[in-house]
């Protein structure tokens, strides 16, 4: 980013509505771990309701990070994995714990969910 007159339309708009809401970033996150069912993934948020996930996996698809693979079998087994796209998100979200990690103790403690 350079100094000077600001741009007309900022080129980070579309990455932030993309992948804003509380979920987006830890489903990438846990889909960079692995490729995940969709129960395994729901449980590894811990707190996400079926529909919230399902539409945040939706969204997620719509935006290009994410990829559905439904495997035609009965029972119904469906994976979801990260696109090249998706992936090319992780050194990012590394670089995001990162800078976590070491201030931390400077940000404000996360509101516990009722």
């Amino acid at each position: 980013m350079k100094q000077g007159a600001p741009e007309e339309h900022c080129q980070i708009e579309a990455l932030i509505s993309a992948i804003s809401g509380r979920w987006k970033l830890l489903i990438i996150y846990w889909l960079a771990q692995e490729s995940c069912r969709f129960n395994q993934l729901q449980r590894n948020l811990g707190a996400i309701t079926h529909r919230t996930l399902t539409r945040q996996l939706t969204e997620l698809q719509e935006s290009g990070f994410v990829s559905r693979k439904d495997f035609r079998t009965l029972p119904s087994h469906v994976e979801y994995s990260l696109t090249p796209l998706g992936e090319s998100l992780v050194p990012l979200l590394l670089q995001m714990h990162q800078w976590t990690a070491q201030n931390a103790d400077k940000m404000p403690r996360p509101k516990e969910q009722a």
